[in-house]
């Protein structure tokens, strides 16, 4: 089994994610390289919660074109995982 900071690298901060968050979904930012079940295990030990289900998807990248010297580039691929709780469990990714 992975580490769990390894296999999850950030949470998605967006007005979509924070919909999501009442209905016990939270998105993150996972290793390409990541399964579900390393993502169901790598949250359940992170966060000390219960797993209902794990969607995975993969975003490529936008391609950019550099004004000055007119070559082309992209953004990175990221992987995502769309991680749906148990009733009466919820991450808190905010802390104070």
């Amino acid at each position: 089994m992975k580490d769990p900071h390894s296999v999850l690298i950030r949470p998605v901060v967006s007005e979509k994610s924070y919909g999501l968050m009442d209905d016990n979904v939270y998105v993150f930012v996972v290793d390409p390289a990541a399964t579900k079940v390393d993502v169901r295990h790598a949250v359940e030990t992170a966060f000390g919660v219960r797993v209902a289900s794990v969607n995975t998807l993969n975003r490529k990248g936008k391609t950019r074109r550099n004004r000055r010297s007119n070559t082309v580039g992209h953004r990175p691929d990221t992987k995502r995982a769309i991680v749906t709780l148990h009733e009466g469990d919820s991450i808190d990714l905010f802390e104070s």
